[in-house]
């Protein structure tokens, strides 16, 4: 492992073993879009998405129609800001489209001039960095560099698509040495970014959290030390400025997909997904519907931890706490009383700020009826988890 770690530490160029997995640089982002507005392959997968029957039947005039379209919208794009004020005119008509109201809470913990590793729950394959990011960028902060696995990226166009924006790449599938090795780079690279002046996204856990229980994984906190083992274990962390972030939907556009994920895992039937499936959940998070959504930024945390495990608490405790409750929320955990009566009152739920409206009722009831009834069970768990979550860090306080 030192072998390793000097290795790494005495290249010539430094920079050389970031090379396949860091965002793109201003001077490649041109020559980077020019091959994507000529890919048939991207092409086509924006014809399908925006104009399905027309690609059926005229596929060469459809995917012409999107290389104009999008020319005209990247006419200007010679850098990485540039590229991401196009970026943000999307997130704009998303944000109209899918969502009725999106807030944010905490901006003012963050001070000028200082970077962060803001570590988030995991809700949504690509709306979750995408609400901090937007978040941050309209308050006058810089934008993030965003994890993303390998996992996601089978297609070349995707990979070029999520480095245009400033994401890099986390590489999953690797086993044993290799991993070992690539988890030492990660790591450096994440250093280095905070210390560059960049601020940095990373979800707390490898994949979404489809129970709707938010908890930072160990083997996270373990990368993150990685780069420097010089350093006492909760020092290492504080080079980061690591501040957590909750991100709360009102409706998880996703959530019978999880459920019914849950669902084949509980009946020992096959839960691997194929591509296919990727671009389904990413297409789904970011066109359906989310209601009110919430991002609460937290403080950050001066590790005094001397392991994974409790520094991995430190982290669960601002996100649960500050996780914002909808009206989705109670109603779930009331039809789990009822139906399953599995929790009984205790006097310590958390109170939402508002009464339960008789349309949150209307609308909440008009979903659960559109789900298999066997998936009912969990589909409710999946939105009266938080509250649960809530109660049981309360439990721990007192």
């Amino acid at each position: 492992m030192k072998e390793m770690e000097n290795h790494l530490l005495n290249i010539e160029n430094p920079q050389e073993i970031f090379e396949d997995i860091r965002p793109y640089l201003d001077h490649e982002v041109r020559p980077i879009l020019e091959q994507l507005i000529v890919n048939s392959e991207f092409l086509g997968s924006i014809a399908r998405f925006y104009h399905p029957k027309l690609t059926n039947l005229f596929r060469i005039f459809s995917l012409k129609l999107v290389q104009l379209k999008l020319r005209r919208q990247v006419k200007g794009v010679y850098d990485v800001k540039s590229m991401q004020d196009v970026l943000s005119g999307y997130m704009d008509k998303i944000i109209h489209d899918t969502t009725t109201e999106l807030t944010s809470s905490g901006l003012d913990n963050l001070g000028d001039g200082k970077n962060y590793l803001f570590i988030s729950n995991h809700r949504d394959i690509t709306m979750d960095p995408a609400f901090v990011n937007y978040m941050l960028y309209h308050a006058g902060h810089d934008t993030l560099q965003i994890a993303i696995g390998d996992n996601l990226l089978r297609r070349p166009f995707v990979a070029d698509l999520m480095r245009l924006n400033k994401s890099f790449i986390v590489k999953r599938s690797l086993q044993g040495r290799e991993k070992l090795k690539h988890l030492t780079i990660l790591s450096k690279y994440i250093h280095q970014s905070i210390k560059t002046g960049q601020n940095v996204w990373i979800a707390q856990r490898e994949g979404r959290a489809k129970d709707g229980v938010d908890r930072t994984e160990p083997a996270l906190i373990k990368m993150l030390t990685m780069a420097r083992r010089d350093l006492q274990f909760a020092e290492s962390l504080r080079q980061l400025h690591i501040v957590p972030v909750a991100i709360s939907y009102e409706f998880d556009p996703c959530d019978v997909m999880k459920a019914e994920w849950i669902y084949q895992k509980e009946q020992n039937s096959d839960t691997s997904k194929n591509e296919e499936a990727d671009v389904k959940s990413i297409v789904t998070g970011m066109m359906g519907f989310k209601g009110r959504v919430h991002v609460a930024f937290g403080s950050e945390i001066f590790f005094k931890s001397t392991n994974a495990d409790e520094a991995a608490s430190e982290i669960d405790a601002q996100i649960v706490d500050n996780y914002k409750l909808w009206d989705t929320n109670e109603l779930a955990l009331q039809r789990i009383k009822t139906e399953f009566d599995t929790h009984q009152k205790t006097g310590l739920e958390p109170k939402l700020d508002n009464p339960i409206s008789i349309d949150s009722v209307n609308v909440f009831e008009k979903r659960l009826q559109s789900v298999d009834p066997k998936l009912h069970k969990i589909w409710l768990y999946s939105y009266a988890n938080p509250i649960l979550s809530k109660l049981d860090l309360g439990s721990k306080k007192t």
